[in-house]
């Protein structure tokens, strides 16, 4: 298992009150990302588990792509990759900035 680690500048606050987001499965070919608000405003902070090594460089483009594009400023994000391809990150990063925008239920 790779254990990667970003901490990055965030342009913008996510939105919202929840405290916790959860979207996403663990499995062939998918990944589970947890949001949570437990960083500084203007931070992103992102720890990932993967078992595909050597993906380092990608998985950074994607998350520095994913901060400058979203409100992911105050976020602590983790995910367990179970071998997603990199749009398949974006649109769990994309969903789960949603979900975590959203009002409490």
């Amino acid at each position: 298992m790779e254990k990667l680690s970003f901490k990055l500048d965030a342009p913008t606050s996510a939105g919202g009150s929840r405290k916790q987001a959860i979207v996403g499965v663990v499995a062939s070919g998918n990944l589970e990302v947890l949001l949570e608000r437990a960083a500084p405003s203007d931070l992103c902070t992102i720890e990932i588990a993967t078992a595909a090594h050597g993906f380092g460089a990608v998985w950074e483009a994607v998350v520095r792509d994913f901060v400058a594009r979203r409100p992911a400023g105050g976020l602590r994000i983790s995910i367990n990759d179970g071998g997603a391809r990199p749009d398949t990150v974006a649109l769990r990063l994309a969903q789960g900035v949603r979900m975590i925008e959203e009002p409490e239920a």
